[in-house]
């Protein structure tokens, strides 16, 4: 029996797992500990976490798994170095990141003085990584699989067969094309810089026209074998792009040049307002990528022609893309990761070392419920600790030790028009609010959107909330009938429908949907069907808790949210706090 710490260290979204004997014990990002959205660097909380989680300490763990290999690609890498040589600023830049990157056995030492670390360390290739994030995570014992992302190990994408434990890697792109640099480019110049901001352009896409799809199509050219090519005269990349990390969170340079703004005009100025034709270009830019995307898994399913398919990297973050894969393309299942970014490269790298020693991965995962956890103790010490804020709000406290009771009394606060912060077990692993750290709403008020926005998110208006809803009602409320457990399909409304789900049904029709099965999250799944006896709706509006910062991972955090905002109810554990506003 071994025992794997897998790690996702100095890229964005740097996060810790742990595997023992293949079973995946623990995972988190260390975002969530630092509080900075994306944090890169050395994930030292998170692996601390992780090892408390699985009750071994540093010198107990046999392997370490690490989601880069420095030495993958290197011909490609160096070849290319030599013919577009970077700028000197660039290149500074690159030397002030690497001389941060310490050993990994000098960080670990650092991390745990008075501990002897002998595990062996595993460098995966970063696709690799992802890959195994998704396959081994999977249902499948044969499954055609992709990664697609911005860069990683000088490659932006990797695809081939899985069979048993291995993975037959086909096809890879190389740096400089890359189907994420397009997006996040593209996200860049409609006025969103952050690091992670692409998932506004989704948001936006619905509400234009992609009446410059043809325009669009001059950054990127397509081959029958899936692989892609960008038009470099619309890129930075030949000249190097500047990346650092500051205080943790990434930040990059410009990704497009004066050409783009050359084709379709000046980039937007993120302190002016949102025209229809940046919604327009919004939308164009998804119809872009999509065509990229499926021409990709299409050739996938020719050259390796499994009716499954596991997808991973940046790019398979794109729900509204994967909500269409049954539609545009053979494949007939679909398994992807909770995490398929670069955090998830931490549980992948540790299955494929797992599956390499033969110690088979404990499948499939179909929960996400892998971070810190809290006792009642606990909770109860935080309530107590807040005790004068709390009188001042004069908040009401109940503690339900009777989970049906405080089910029924939650329910009906929804039912009523309450916004609820909603704080259970294990903190979710991966992006996104899965009804362990979530803010739930009435899915049924269309003003409900307005009324989070106002009282806690304080986001753009544009963007979808989304609905979570009992595993066993899909069929009857969504046009696709699947397991999507991580929130990462966006499928069709009913017709009939869409008006009992106002508050989370976009623009175009479309939820990003969330399944609870009662098997996986029994609490939250009673929560909704009980929302459905008392409604005739078995879905609630379910948005991750936090306002502006990662998600909460601590109560103390959920508590502060709380006392901030305008959040009617706050639910921890078995204490629920309630302002005076809400109906009883």
């Amino acid at each position: 029996m071994s025992v794997i710490l897998g790690l996702n260290a100095y890229h964005a979204d740097s996060a810790a797992a742990i595997v023992r004997d293949g079973q995946l014990l623990a995972a988190a990002e260390e975002e969530r500990f630092r509080r900075v959205k994306h944090w890169a660097g050395f994930p030292s909380m998170a692996i601390k976490y992780c090892l408390s989680e699985a009750g071994v300490g540093i010198d107990q763990v046999d392997h370490i798994a690490l989601n880069q290999k420095n030495s993958a690609n290197m011909g490609r890498r160096l070849a290319y170095l030599a013919a577009h040589p970077p700028r000197p600023s660039v290149l500074l830049g690159r030397v002030k990141n690497r001389a941060a990157r310490s050993n990994i056995d000098e960080e670990l030492q650092a991390l745990f003085p008075d501990r002897h670390i002998a595990a062996k360390i595993h460098h995966i290739e970063h696709h690799l990584a992802h890959i195994a994030s998704a396959y081994f995570a999977s249902p499948f014992e044969e499954s055609a699989v992709a990664s697609v992302d911005g860069f990683g190990d000088f490659a932006s994408g990797a695809w081939g067969l899985a069979r048993g434990s291995t993975i037959d890697i086909a096809t890879r792109v190389h740096f400089p094309h890359s189907l994420g640099v397009l997006y996040q480019a593209m996200t860049q110049w409609l006025g969103f810089p952050h690091y992670g901001d692409e998932y506004k352009v989704m948001g936006l896409a619905p509400y234009g026209t992609p009446s410059y799809v043809d325009k669009l199509r001059a950054l990127v050219r397509l081959h029958e074998d899936g692989r892609y090519e960008l038009n470099q005269d619309f890129f930075t990349l030949r000249d190097g792009v500047e990346y650092s990390w500051n205080g943790g969170q990434p930040e990059f340079g410009p990704l497009y040049s004066a050409m783009l703004e050359d084709l379709i005009g000046p980039a937007r100025d993120p302190q002016n307002s949102l025209e229809q034709y940046h919604k327009d270009i919004a939308r164009s830019t998804q119809e872009l990528f999509e065509d990229a995307y499926f021409n990709v898994l299409n050739a996938l399913y020719k050259a390796s022609p499994s009716q499954n398919l596991c997808l991973a990297g940046g790019c398979a973050m794109n729900s509204v893309a994967n909500g269409k894969v049954y539609e545009r393309t053979p494949f007939t299942a679909m398994y992807l990761p909770a995490a398929a970014g670069d955090a998830g490269g931490a549980v992948g790298s540790a299955l494929y070392v797992s599956e390499e020693l033969g110690e088979k991965a404990e499948r499939p995962i179909m929960g996400a419920y892998l971070g810190p956890g809290f006792s009642g103790g606990e909770i109860s010490a935080v309530i107590e600790e807040s005790s004068e804020e709390l009188t001042r709000a004069k908040a009401e406290i109940r503690e339900y030790a009777d989970e049906s009771e405080l089910v029924d009394v939650v329910a009906g606060a929804l039912a009523a028009g309450a916004v609820v912060g909603w704080f259970q077990g294990r903190m979710e692993w991966g992006p996104r609010a899965l009804g362990a750290r979530s803010i739930l709403a009435d899915p049924r008020r269309i003003e409900m959107k307005d009324v989070l926005n106002l009282k806690v998110k304080r986001r753009e208006s544009f963007r979808p909330f989304a609905p979570s809803i009992i595993r066993e009602a899909v069929p009857e409320w969504f046009e696709t009938d699947d397991d999507v457990p991580f929130m990462m399909q966006v499928f069709t409304v009913q017709q009939d429908k869409r008006s009992e789900l106002q508050a989370t049904t976009h623009v175009d029709g479309s939820g990003r949907l969330h399944t609870v099965d009662q098997g996986v999250h029994p609490i939250y799944w009673r929560l909704i069907q009980r929302f459905g006896e008392l409604t005739g709706v078995p879905v609630v509006l379910n948005t991750s808790f936090n306002e502006n910062e990662p998600v909460v991972c601590r109560p103390e955090e959920a508590m502060n949210t709380f006392l901030r905002t305008n959040i009617d109810m706050l639910v921890l554990g078995s204490f629920v706090v309630t302002r005076p506003s809400v109906e009883s």
